[in-house]
Parts: structure tokens; C-alpha cells; sequence
């Protein structure tokens, strides 16, 4: 479902079959690779979610931001943390989201949709998700303190009082169940950005800063052709 495309970004084929919707997962190769208004956030790792009206630039501090808006890009930064990019085909609206543990525990999933669901009549069950190149859970370990907090994500596991793993991806794909997706509208890239250092920064590896790939969404603008189509 995932594929990398010329320019290196990552893109994923059930966001492809939308003609009106732009999107992609930026690599370390790729930079800032929108090239028209792009909205973002100063990310926090909270629960915090803000709709985007249409300026571009930094519109807030937050975690998701979701739109409607022609002609805008959303876009969220990650170097390990998970970036999820969601499309409603029906309403014709769209959300990025920059998801950590932090994020993970306070449903910061659930709470976009939600967000969607109240100001822009979104259903969950016409949802598209996609949920980029992030750590994987084989090498993303945590202490106990961390790893309590997803004992309600994870019921079946009995390791969550001491030291182990946690797949940040996997958490998100069982929020977005939860909402109310169907599984089917619901892609995983399945890329590791710790194990794959010659395509993605790794915030566990070193990199640090200023060293973030840039995943975004938008819908196309109304002038551009073939969209609404």
C-alpha cells in the first residue's frame, strides 16, 4: 500500500485513489517538499487538535490539525513518533497527526476524529487512514513508567510493569478502530525509521533538532484540474 515515488517521499495507494487529495511521507531526502501553503503546528506531544482555516504557517501549538480547506497543506514533523495522515472522501476533508507515546495515552487518535466528526459532520466509518514510517515496535523500548500508561491499549499484554516495548503505529491503528474505521480503510507502512538510517532521521538514533521529515495532506486547490472531479 505504501510506495516511494520519484522524489523520495513515501506515498500511500488508497490516499492515491482520492483525485482531489495531495499528500505524502517525506524521508530525510526529501526536505520541505510542499510546494504551495502549507500549514503546521508547534508540536508539543499533547492531545490538542486545531482546524486549519486556510493561513498558512505555524496556526497554533498542538498535536493534529484538520481542514477543509482548499488549497492548503497540513503537515506535521516526526523523527520516530508516528505521522498519521487522515482523508474523508464524503465531506472532502483531511487531518495530519504527530503522535508519541504522550499523544498515544491521551487518545490524541480519537480526539481528531472527534474533532471532525463535530465541526464537519465527519464519519468515522468513511474515514481513510495512513500511518507513515515510524519506529517500530521492536526498537522502541520503554521504562515502566511508560509503559504502564498503555495497559488500556494493550489489555492482553502482562509486561507493561517493567522495562519493554511499545509499537507507537500499532496503538494508532487500535484508536482508529475504536473510532470506528474499517480495517480495510486503514494503511500501515510497516517502515522503521530507527532501522532504516539511509532513508529516515531517527530521534533515538541522534538526530536531533532540526533533523524532522515532513509528512503532509491537502485537498487540491478548486483552480487546479481535476479536482472535485
Amino acid at each position: 500500500m505504501f510506495y516511494q515515488d520519484q522524489s523520495q517521499l513515501y506515498r500511500c495507494t488508497l490516499l492515491d485513489s482520492l483525485d482531489w487529495l495531495e499528500h505524502g511521507f517525506g524521508t530525510r531526502h526529501s526536505g520541505v517538499w510542499v510546494s504551495g501553503p502549507l500549514a503546521t503546528l508547534r508540536q508539543v506531544h499533547s492531545d490538542r487538535v486545531l482546524y486549519a482555516d486556510g493561513h498558512a504557517g505555524i496556526i497554533g501549538e498542538g498535536d493534529a490539525l484538520f481542514s477543509d480547506q482548499p488549497g492548503l497543506m497540513l503537515g506535521v514533523w516526526t523523527a520516530d513518533c508516528v505521522p498519521l495522515l487522515l482523508a474523508d472522501p464524503a465531506r472532502k476533508a483531511v487531518a495530519a497527526v504527530h503522535c508519541g507515546w504522550r499523544g498515544a495515552v491521551r487518545s490524541l487518535v480519537l480526539r481528531v476524529i472527534g474533532e471532525m466528526e463535530r465541526r464537519l459532520g465527519s464519519r468515522p466509518a468513511d474515514l481513510i487512514a495512513a500511518i507513515g514510517p515510524s519506529i517500530c515496535g521492536a526498537c522502541y523500548r520503554v521504562g515502566p513508567e511508560v509503559a504502564r500508561q498503555f495497559q488500556s491499549l494493550f489489555p492482553e499484554r502482562a509486561d507493561l510493569d517493567g522495562a519493554t516495548t511499545i509499537n507507537l503505529a500499532e496503538a494508532c491503528q487500535r484508536q482508529l478502530l475504536a473510532a470506528g474505521l474499517q480495517r480495510d480503510n486503514i494503511a500501515m507502512s510497516g517502515l522503521c525509521t530507527y532501522c532504516r538510517p539511509q532513508e529516515f532521521f531517527s530521534y533515538r538514533r541522534g538526530h536531533q533538532g532540526a533533523a524532522r521529515m515532513l509528512s503532509a495532506i491537502g485537498l487540491r486547490s478548486k483552480n487546479t484540474k481535476g479536482a472535485g472531479s
